[in-house]
């Protein structure tokens, strides 16, 4: 009778361990998919932030951008190509596949997996899932068909279709998403990576910020912090970021402004450099709007349908958010109000002093070391390449 008894415990025992094997394997091999291919799964422990997040099989991913084709590129992101997809039931996507050959994209992956995951407004892209197949991570967002601000600005032929109300509307829009990630949302968020080409413009050309992989959530008491790794693109970053490492909030309306100025003038802010006066975009607005001589600014496409007033107040917001020093900066809040109000008086800029010497690609992303370089280092010393 023991032994009778020892047996049976044994195989109940063993066909415990056997189903709790089998739970487990179910759990991280499968799930329940939906009509466009997705998985809702519990991944590994260490993707825990990705367990609420609709998961997408690598199958329908594949299918939807016919096994990632030539043909379905759109363009490249901050961490590998970007693909325009179609789903059976003839909704487009935008599929990021992050690049294998990026030392440090997953962690920035997971990082904007689970900040858009959890955003939600209307002047920032639509996060819609991702993917995570054996060495693949792939994000899945709502497709702009008219794909980055970037494409409209520097091209001599559509940046026609940039009228002025159109542009009015796109700084407004950026602001306003801005706004939302500093002071509206759930998380407080620092973007970190503004720039032309991560505004993103539906069919209606209303913008979108998008590509959060460099973004950082602060505490309701955090206002700065400070990094070794400095991440971003040249041209759009703000002096204190560049040089010590320092962000906050004033780093984004720094971004926020040299893109603004560029918006008014159609030219990139990393590559002009004036033939006669040999000074950049930012020294640029500042002397004719000192000197008020505005209209010569704006990018001739748009002279016809402003007015000097509009220019003179745009142009004011654009300097007073490029000012050295962070507490001369708006916060975002002002910012709108100055943009959407005919009625508030901008405070008069100072004359930004923080230029470079030399030109750089608007895709000079880069990260740098600040441990190896001393704090009054130029400009030129952090970029030399």
């Amino acid at each position: 009778a023991v032994l009778i008894v020892t047996v049976v415990l044994a195989v109940i025992l063993l066909l415990g361990l056997i189903f709790l094997l089998w739970k487990c394997r179910r759990r991280i091999r499968s799930g329940s998919r939906d009509r466009s291919g997705s998985l809702r799964v519990n991944y590994e422990s260490n993707d825990e932030s990705l367990s609420e997040l609709q998961l997408w099989s690598f199958d329908s991913v594949q299918i939807a951008t016919k096994s990632f084709s030539d043909s379905n590129l759109v363009g490249e992101g901050g961490f590998g190509p970007v693909y325009k997809g179609l789903l059976p039931e003839g909704q487009e996507i935008a599929v990021k596949r992050l690049s294998r050959s990026s030392g440090q994209g997953i962690e920035e992956f997971k990082n904007e997996v689970v900040l858009i995951s959890k955003l939600q407004h209307r002047n920032l892209v639509r996060l819609l899932g991702c993917c995570i197949h054996e060495q693949e991570r792939i994000l899945i967002y709502e497709y702009m068909p008219n794909k980055s601000l970037d494409a409209f600005l520097y091209d001599q032929t559509k940046k026609n279709l940039l009228d002025w109300t159109t542009r009015y509307n796109i700084i407004e829009g950026i602001a306003r998403g801005l706004l939302y990630l500093h002071r509206d949302s759930r998380l407080r968020i620092i973007h970190r990576d503004l720039k032309a080409s991560n505004i993103l413009l539906d069919e209606e050309m209303n913008p979108k910020i998008s590509d959060f992989g460099m973004a950082r959530i602060f505490g309701n008491d955090d206002n700065e912090a400070n990094t070794q790794r400095v991440v971003g693109t040249f041209g759009y970053m703000a002096p204190e970021y560049a040089m010590q490492g320092l962000f906050s909030v004033k780093s984004d309306v720094y971004s926020f402004g040299v893109l603004l100025l560029e918006i008014l003038s159609g030219k990139r802010n990393s590559t002009y450099h004036h033939p006669e006066l040999g000074i950049n975009l930012i020294a640029l607005a500042w002397k004719l709007w000192n000197e008020d001589r505005v209209m010569e600014f704006v990018d001739p496409v748009v002279t016809k349908s402003c007015t000097s007033k509009q220019l003179v107040r745009c142009i004011n917001v654009g300097l007073l958010c490029v000012q050295d020093r962070p507490i001369n900066r708006p916060s975002m809040a002002s910012v709108v109000v100055m943009l959407e109000s005919e009625t508030s008086v901008p405070a008069l800029p100072r004359q930004p002093t923080f230029t470079t010497d030399r030109s750089y690609s608007e895709t000079d992303s880069s990260t740098i070391d600040l441990k190896a370089m001393s704090v009054d280092a130029s400009i030129t010393m952090l970029t030399g390449r």
